[in-house]
């Protein structure tokens, strides 16, 4: 299977890009007490090879940082990306995907 490299980063990019602005509604929401994104929904924005976006946001937003349940899950979702990451790579090195 042949993909294009550029639509790769750009479907990257943009996982990222919506799971870092989540954590930004959802903090905005959660200072003016209204309704919130569930948890649930901003862990699973970050599974698509998007921790870096989510974590990203938790960190600029200082948003969920101290809920050690959320933080857990949220290391649950980095090794979801790890292994998602490892096995593209071997995906790749086996020439199962090409990236042109």
């Amino acid at each position: 299977m042949t993909l294009p490299l550029t639509w790769c980063i750009a479907a990257l990019v943009c996982t990222n890009a919506i799971a870092f602005c989540a954590q930004w509604i959802d903090k905005r929401r959660a200072i003016a007490g209204a309704w919130r994104i569930r948890e649930r929904t901003l862990l699973l924005l970050g599974v698509p090879l998007a921790a870096a976006g989510m974590l990203l946001g938790m960190r600029v937003f200082a948003h969920k940082t101290r809920k050690v349940s959320f933080l857990a899950k949220a290391a649950v979702v980095c090794l979801i990306n790890l292994a998602l990451v490892a096995l593209t790579a071997w995906f790749w090195n086996s020439g199962i995907v090409r990236f042109v």
